[in-house]
């Protein structure tokens, strides 16, 4: 059977209650879960496999005063039993998709230099590193890095 990657709405809170173990930190409390899928802002893109949801990624569209909407992505994971298969970038693919459709300039992501599989999962979907100022850390810093993942 094939691997399904949703966009959760409204009416996908179920959905949340059937995920495999080491997906999410927690266990998913029912209404965080309906809470946050009813905020029109936070946006969350599933990998599902016969039911089970074995992957997420989660993401918030936000305004300034001063800048069009943007998209941070605020975390991704997939189970240890459905790694290397192409799902976190499949996710987010979609959830790029789901910016772009909230008229977002760009996606980014906070991860930490000392991260190699974040780091080489987020160049594998187009994205660079580097704050605006151009700034880069000394080698060996674990330090903060955002990676851009696209922009418009």
């Amino acid at each position: 059977m094939e691997i399904a990657i949703r966009t959760l709405g409204l009416a996908d809170h179920g959905v949340l209650m059937h995920v495999a173990e080491d997906v999410f930190d927690h266990e998913v409390e029912p209404d965080l879960a309906r809470e946050f899928l009813e905020d029109p802002r936070h946006h969350i893109v599933v990998a599902v496999d016969d039911g089970l949801v074995v992957g997420f990624v989660s993401a918030v569209h936000y305004v300034h005063p001063d800048k069009r909407p943007q998209l941070w992505i605020n975390e991704v994971s997939v189970a240890p039993t459905h790694r290397r298969r192409g799902l976190a970038q499949s996710m987010l693919r979609a959830v790029f998709d789901v910016g772009r459709a909230h008229n977002c300039t760009e996606a980014w992501v906070l991860t930490d230099r000392m991260n190699p599989m974040a780091t080489a999962l987020y160049v594998s979907v187009g994205g660079r590193e580097g704050a605006d100022d151009g700034s880069v850390a000394a080698p060996g810093a674990s330090v903060p890095c955002v990676p851009c993942l696209w922009r418009r």
